[in-house]
């Protein structure tokens, strides 16, 4: 049976853990950890463990689900985190995302882009980081646009005021062996490099969301600033899928 209720110790325990393999990932790779946000991706897991994550020093939380994290914010308080959205955003729920969230992992079209930024204007928000996600390997289960078009979108961006454009995000595919994955990342990065080159961020180095629990070692030592960790530091979810934060 999964542990859907570890106590503080126990979760104290995994975060240092987490924290430990960050580390020496980063440490392979010639980097600082200091470069790195732990996302703790806090999706279906209830709000007494959410505190309690915050107690052991969780900073920023993710979730996927606008209405489940509308409902955690309001308990645990808007300014008791940095929330972070990394599941698909439907255009119907865009205002409320921007009322809820800090950073936006998954803008997916120049759509969706562009009513964020109707949004941010009307609601009088000065700032709303968000980053791209992309699709690298065309799977019908993930969202994302295409490498191909990024362009298109980033060109949207350029043009928006509200919207601060501050990097890329992926969901790769999932391998038994996380080395597997590393091309993917290796991809992102480059592209990555590319527009940071181009000055899409403006003065920003452009941050890489990518690696959960199973890869994220590996998307340390390719370069991720923002990894999302789920199960290593809430425990397995009740009928979790194989690839999971």
């Amino acid at each position: 049976m999964a542990e859907l209720d570890p106590s503080p110790e126990v979760l104290q325990e995994r975060l240092e853990s987490v924290r430990e393999r960050v580390a020496r990932a980063a440490a392979r790779a010639a980097r600082s950890p200091e470069e790195i946000k732990i996302i703790a991706i806090s999706k279906t897991h209830p709000v007494a463990l959410m505190q309690a994550a915050l107690e052991a020093g969780v900073a920023h939380l993710g979730e996927n689900r606008v209405q489940e994290a509308e409902a955690k914010i309001n308990e645990l308080g808007r300014e008791a985190a940095q929330w972070h959205l990394v599941g698909h955003l439907q255009t119907n729920k865009a205002r409320r995302a921007v009322r809820l969230f800090d950073c936006i992992h998954s803008l997916d079209s120049a759509g969706l882009a562009t009513r964020l930024e109707r949004i941010c204007e009307e609601e009088q928000l000065e700032r709303l980081p968000v980053l791209v996600q992309v699709d690298l390997a065309h799977e019908a289960t993930k969202s994302g646009i295409t490498q191909d078009e990024l362009p298109l979108l980033v060109q949207a961006l350029r043009e928006c005021s509200r919207l601060r454009f501050v990097g890329l995000m992926t969901v790769p595919p999932f391998f038994d062996n996380p080395e597997e994955v590393r091309p993917y990342f290796g991809r992102l990065r480059g592209l990555r490099d590319e527009l940071q080159s181009e000055g899409a961020f403006g003065d920003l180095p452009g941050e890489l969301s990518m690696g959960m629990t199973h890869d994220f070692e590996v998307a340390v030592e390719e370069g991720a600033t923002m990894v999302r960790i789920g199960t290593a530091i809430f425990g397995e979810r009740a009928n979790a899928p194989l690839a999971e934060a």
